[in-house]
């Protein structure tokens, strides 16, 4: 994700969550009045990286495919199981390696020190 002279932009513990298959969570702003909006990182498990753990690849030998998603929701319905009626996909994006993965949130214009453990959060999911 950094050259050996640059920096990783991710908090230690954050990536270590990440690479750990644990999803990461932050909240933005939703569409307008009686909305909220999060967006969330998981790692995706693909038939490339289970190859991968089985021939012993980790770190940069072995690039995580991530998945990143936008949703909207309801505000009256977070806290509750209906969470998901009237949730909207704004938009959704699957990047392979850390170093995409980080272009991708730049892109999105968020940060990675913005992500918190899902429980840290409002999230439905």
């Amino acid at each position: 994700m950094s050259t050996a002279n640059e920096p990783s932009p991710w908090p230690t513990d954050k990536l270590t969550a990440l690479r750990l298959g644990r999803r990461l969570v932050t909240e933005v702003a939703g569409s307008g009045p009686g909305r909220r909006a999060f967006v969330d990182i998981r790692l995706v498990g693909t038939t490339d990286d289970q190859a991968a753990g089985r021939e012993g690849r980790t770190g940069a030998e072995r690039e995580r495919t991530f998945q990143l998603k936008h949703w909207d929701y309801d505000a009256d319905r977070i806290d509750g199981f209906d969470y998901d009626i009237g949730a909207v996909l704004v938009k959704a994006a699957s990047v392979v390696g850390e170093r995409a993965l980080t272009e991708a949130l730049q892109a999105w214009g968020l940060r990675p020190e913005q992500f918190l453990q899902p429980w840290q959060t409002a999230d439905p999911q």
